[in-house]
């Protein structure tokens, strides 16, 4: 059997210096031409390659640490750059290169994308290089998702089920739902990178267990947690984030509507002023977890001049009780909550969806339903300021969404390596075949490559830095989640096709994760390819 060739780590960090040349060199043509939307191809395409090649360069640091993780970072340049030159052939001159632009880094990709290089690269999955005490969270949250969320996510999925009060209760006593509360409100939070990067390790762990039902679940409190921290009052401070972090309240988010998506500044849902508060009218959509949840943190239109767009928002926490999955319709009387006006109504039609069953998200409309000024996020400081405060609790968002991509990419690949060491056919077991044995190379070096990026983006964003960082990593894992998942869904042949297996679960859930926290095409064309071409000018 051929070896693994001496990794030439040197010679890979030239090939990431190429790519990102290359990158440059397109982002400078996208800020000659003007108007981004009149060359929204190119646009896409340089900011999922500027993603893939600041990956590269976080693998090529990781590199450093071993001779396995020095293979696994040549592999993944490898592949990285040419994924770049698939994109570039035929558009030279729109990417501002020369046709043998790749020549420089062509002894790198064909040493480390040959076949047999790979086949014997198979095992080669690179340790993670946890410093002890996030190995100690790592191990918690991975025997928590063992023991209390793998037993029992292909019911809570097959079934579409409401997720059992008992993995709420355990994850609130692990202290998962207060990773970003800071410890004067109940939190665990203490400042510095050690609260990114727990949040990264517990989210990868807890969705390697179930994205719905564990992965996912923690979320929502941070969305919330991070608007409160951002521009709450000290009284909404210390009323909200206690009874979060203890997991005394759940809550949902409701920041999206029908007709507008991810253009949040021509949201419609208006908060119109009355005694005491504001009446809630409109409608939103995908609003996950909202019938489980006590408080939603609601976006709604505060002044109803429409051209002032985003400024003209505010951020509101809703109250209602507890409903369970199947829908609900909850009514208010004025009379007991202390507003005016006309009786409220909030109906919640939930949206069946392919994967990313148990949090269940839904369509509500709001008529007339009264808010306290008590709630409303900042008081009257807050007025208009409810773009920021929302994108303030977004903050963390993608990051989060990359490490839930991290959990189901790795409990893919352990599928498929496990079934292909199983599995015999034609004679020998499926894992012994060339082309099986790339396969699942190139998944755990695409793997390990976005897990080590996200360990780097939440020290960044530990020094208030890493926003483009965590869009970027944020767009290349979740579409490496799809690849990976379908991979490891191949491997299995037609049983993977079978809900019997869980690896045809970990492939409709990865397909959501290029949809939420900023859609793939918005986050690459609003996001990536803005700030690139600002930083090109």
């Amino acid at each position: 059997m051929t070896e693994v060739p001496e990794p030439e780590l040197e010679a890979a960090s030239g090939a990431v210096e190429l790519a990102a040349r290359v990158v440059r060199a397109a982002a400078r043509n996208l800020a000659a031409s003007g108007d981004l939307d009149d060359a929204q191809v190119l646009a896409y395409d340089v900011a999922h390659a500027a993603a893939a090649v600041r990956t590269a360069d976080a693998v090529v640091d990781y590199g450093g640490r071993g001779n396995e993780e020095a293979a696994i970072a040549c592999a993944f340049v490898a592949d990285a750059v040419a994924e770049l030159a698939g994109r570039v052939v035929g558009r030279e001159e729109a990417w501002g290169v020369d046709p043998r632009w790749l020549d420089p880094a062509a002894h790198v990709v064909t040493t480390w994308r040959r076949p047999e290089t790979l086949a014997a690269m198979y095992g080669h999955e690179g340790r993670r290089h946890l410093d002890p005490d996030f190995d100690l969270v790592r191990e918690s949250f991975h025997r928590f998702a063992e023991e209390q969320l793998r037993p029992r996510a292909e019911h809570i999925h097959r079934s579409n089920a409401d997720i059992p009060e008992e993995i709420i209760s355990g994850l609130a006593e692990m202290g998962a739902l207060g990773l970003s509360i800071p410890e004067p409100y109940g939190g665990f939070a203490s400042g510095g990178d050690s609260d990114y990067l727990g949040m990264v390790v517990a989210t990868e762990e807890l969705s390697w267990g179930s994205l719905g039902a564990g992965g996912s679940l923690i979320t929502r409190p941070e969305i919330l947690s991070r608007a409160l921290l951002a521009g709450g009052t000290e009284e909404q401070k210390q009323r909200w984030l206690p009874a979060l972090a203890s997991g005394r309240v759940m809550n949902a988010v409701a920041v999206t509507e029908p007709d507008f998506g991810s253009d949040v500044a021509n949201i419609v849902t208006a908060a119109h002023a009355t005694d005491g508060g504001w009446l809630i009218n409109g409608v939103k959509t995908w609003c996950t977890f909202a019938a489980r949840a006590e408080l939603i943190m609601l976006l709604a239109r505060t002044d109803p001049d429409r051209a002032k767009a985003h400024r003209g928002l505010s951020l509101f926490v809703v109250e209602k009780e507890r409903c369970d999955g199947k829908g609900f319709v909850l009514s208010q009387d004025p009379a007991t909550t202390g507003g005016a006006g006309p009786a409220g109504r909030m109906e919640g039609r939930p949206i069946d969806t392919l994967g990313y069953r148990g949090m269940h998200s839904y369509e509500i409309a709001f008529e007339n339903w009264f808010v306290p000024d008590a709630n409303l996020v900042g008081g009257q400081q807050g007025l208009g300021r409810g773009f920021y405060l929302q994108m303030a609790g977004f903050e963390n968002g993608r990051l989060q969404t990359a490490a839930r991509a991290l959990g189901v990419m790795q409990a893919a690949y352990e599928a498929a390596r496990a079934y292909a060491e199983e599995r015999v056919v034609f004679g020998q077991r499926i894992a012994d075949y060339q082309l099986t044995r790339a396969k699942l190379t190139r998944m755990a070096v695409a793997i390990q490559a976005t897990r080590q990026f996200a360990y780097q983006v939440a020290r960044l964003m530990a020094e208030g830095d890493g926003g483009l960082e965590a869009s970027m990593l944020k767009a290349y894992v979740c579409r490496a989640a799809e690849w990976v998942t379908r991979e490891a869904m191949q491997v299995h042949g037609g049983m993977g096709y079978a809900e019997e297996f869980a690896v045809s679960r970990y492939f409709v859930d990865a397909r959501v994760l290029s949809i939420f926290e900023g859609a793939d095409e918005t986050l690459a064309l609003k996001v990536v390819a803005r700030r690139l071409v600002e930083q090109a000018t």
